[in-house]
Order: C-alpha cells, then sequence, then structure tokens
C-alpha cells in the first residue's frame, strides 16, 4: 500500500513531515528518528485507515460517554430548548429549530459531523440560521460534545441582516392618526417618546411613575432575573405629553393591561398589519427604538443619557441603533462663544466686616 507521508530533517536537526499529495510540509516537533518513524506511520495508518479510525474512535467515546457517538444535532437542540426558563426564549428557540436549513444535520450524529455538513446548512445565507447554528455549535462544544470546533471561527459566514431604521415622524403621525383602539394608540405614543422595548413598553405600571419628579423607572424584562444588585433601572424625565398620555391610562396596576396579555410576536404583527394599510415598509415596532437613538444623536442628545434609556451598557451597541442618523457637526467656534455667554457668572459675594470694637461687631 502506497504511503502518503514520508519524514524528513531539517539542519536544525528537527524533523519534518511532508504530504506527498499535496507537498506540505508539518513539523513533529522531536530530534529523534524513531519518534519520527512512529509519527509518519501513525499519519499514514490515519489516511490509509480512516474508516477503521472511525470505528476505534467510537468504541473508546463509548467508554466516556455512552450517548457521545449516536447523539444527533437534534438531540442537542431539543437539550437546549428544554433548559429554557424563560417562556418566550423558550417559544423563539423551538421556532427556530424548526427551521428547514436544520434537516442537513438533523439527524446527524455530532461527533461525526464535519465542515461541509454546516457549509450545507448555511448556503442560503439566512442570517436567523446563521447565529442559532452557532449558538448550537458553541453548546455542544461548551459541553464537550465535540472535540474541537467543526468550522473555525474565521470561516463562519459573516450574517447579512436586512437594514434597520427608524421609523420616521411623519410615518409615527400616521400611524397614530388612524389607530382607532385608545390603548393601542397610547402604547406607540409612549415607544415614540422612550424608545423603550415593546415589552418594556407593555408592563409599565402606575408604581413606575414618580409624578413629583415626573420620571418614569424601570427595569428591563430581559434584565429581570439578573441579581437586582447588579442590574441599573432605566430612570426617564418625562414632559408634558407623556405627562397628558398617562394621565388617560388607568391609575392604577398595568397601564397597558389589554397589550401586557398578548405575546410579543402579536403585537409586533398587529403593528405590521397596520404599517401595510398605509402602505409603510420596512419598519416594525422595534424601529421605534432605532428612531428614538437616531432623534437622540440628531440633536446633540449626550449619548450617556440615550445608553440609560434604552438601556445598553455597551457603546458598540448604541452606535449600531443609531448608525443611520445624519448629523451636520456645528462650527466649534460658534458652539464655544454660545457656551461662554450663556454661563452665570455669578461674583464672589462682598465679605462682611465688623465695624471697630471687637470681632463680633460689638461697640461698647
Amino acid at each position: 500500500m502506497k504511503t502518503q507521508y514520508r519524514f524528513f530533517k531539517r539542519k536544525t536537526g528537527i524533523y519534518y513531515l511532508v504530504d506527498k499529495k499535496t507537498g506540505k510540509h508539518k513539523t513533529l516537533k522531536t530530534r529523534d528518528k524513531a519518534e519520527a518513524q512512529k509519527l509518519t506511520q501513525a499519519y499514514n495508518d490515519a489516511a490509509n485507515q480512516a474508516v477503521f479510525n472511525i470505528a476505534l474512535a467510537r468504541v473508546y467515546l463509548a467508554g466516556a460517554d455512552p450517548q457521545l457517538s449516536t447523539r444527533t444535532w437534534q438531540q442537542v437542540m431539543e437539550y437546549i430548548v428544554a433548559r429554557k426558563k424563560v417562556e418566550e426564549t423558550k417559544r423563539r428557540w423551538s421556532v427556530a429549530i424548526e427551521d428547514e436549513n436544520f434537516d442537513a444535520i438533523r439527524n446527524l450524529p455530532v461527533v461525526e459531523t464535519r465542515p461541509e455538513h454546516f457549509m450545507k446548512v448555511l448556503a442560503d445565507g439566512k442570517p436567523s440560521t446563521n447565529v442559532y447554528l452557532r449558538r448550537i455549535h458553541n453548546y455542544a462544544l461548551g459541553m464537550e460534545w465535540i472535540l474541537k470546533s467543526v468550522l473555525p471561527k474565521l470561516l463562519w459566514p459573516k450574517p447579512e441582516f436586512k437594514k434597520k431604521r427608524g421609523i420616521t415622524e411623519a410615518e409615527h403621525r400616521a400611524i397614530v392618526a388612524r389607530e382607532r383602539n385608545p390603548e393601542r394608540r397610547d402604547f406607540y405614543e409612549l415607544l415614540w417618546h422612550f424608545g423603550t422595548s415593546q415589552s418594556d413598553a407593555a408592563f409599565l405600571r402606575t408604581e413606575d411613575i414618580n409624578w413629583a419628579d415626573r420620571t418614569v423607572a424601570y427595569i428591563r424584562r430581559k434584565l429581570a432575573r439578573r441579581d437586582p444588585a447588579t442590574v441599573k433601572p432605566a430612570l426617564i424625565r418625562f414632559g408634558d405629553e407623556v405627562a397628558e398620555l398617562l394621565r388617560r391610562r388607568p391609575q392604577s396596576g398595568l397601564l397597558f393591561p389589554y397589550l401586557a396579555t398578548v405575546r410579543p410576536g402579536d403585537r409586533a404583527t398587529e403593528f405590521k398589519q397596520r404599517c401595510r394599510g398605509l402602505g409603510i415598509e420596512g419598519v416594525s415596532l422595534h424601529c421605534y427604538r432605532y428612531a428614538w437613538a437616531e432623534r437622540a444623536l440628531q440633536c446633540g442628545y449626550p449619548q450617556r443619557f440615550a445608553q440609560q434609556s434604552l438601556g445598553h451598557n455597551s457603546k458598540a451597541v448604541h452606535h449600531a441603533y443609531a448608525k443611520n442618523a445624519e448629523v451636520i457637526v456645528p462650527c466649534l467656534a460658534d458652539w464655544e462663544t454660545h457656551w461662554k455667554t450663556s454661563q452665570q457668572i455669578i461674583a464672589p459675594p462682598t465679605p462682611i466686616v465688623p465695624p471697630p470694637g471687637n470681632a463680633l461687631g460689638q461697640t461698647g
């Protein structure tokens, strides 16, 4: 039987392996000829007895984990879903793993997966498939159900997401003007003014409102399971328009009692139907957050305040939200002049000098 590999010794004394088919060299990291011979023989055995190696590996793997050689990707996906505690997260995962692109690996044993299997799953370039396959792969890797990455990190195709944009003021006004349901109308108005996620807005309560300071404070729902000591609430001051809106809502309990009972996906579908009726394309409920961030950037709203309002701790995330905003940078000289003239220069108070007599100002 012809061998695929041979070895040779370089001037440094290190033995190298040569692939006769490709001509590529690889160090054997040894100066011992007998060891180099054994390593070369092992490479040749691996090349000539691939089928036997797989069968032998299954025997060894079964000793460490009886299911390691038979566990399929479908079982991995089901294992992940079963351990999701948040109902909405579990629902999203349940929908995601039904993606027909996963049919290519669904019944494939995890340990027999090769890069070409993953590339077949990712062939149509669907972003959600890419994102969830990465998560599933990383989960299996973390559980040591695979011994190394199936697809190296640098070779994963970059997901190409659809271009996102914020809802324009004209679009928002048209949506509100057409909405006949007062709860939904106020809901859309609140999203425009606060930029909160739809779930955070739907579950706001009257207890979250501080009328004395005219502020609303809430913890983002997706952070609710974290240690309260490590989570900073969003604290937003509101103006006259929002105050009028809040007075229209129930004065106890949930501000939007019906919408709080509706699933996020159904709230999004209802909004999409209204947009379609007005001929508005390319937006969703989440686009109110993009709109808020873009408006904040355009008017020079301090970024730290915008991040506090949107609930993001990462500057990179906030930049992603506002990447479509167009801002004209003002003249620094004019800005500086305006800043200087707007400062209130307070003269130091005139010291009180006690009259002659004593330090306390008493005479005689």
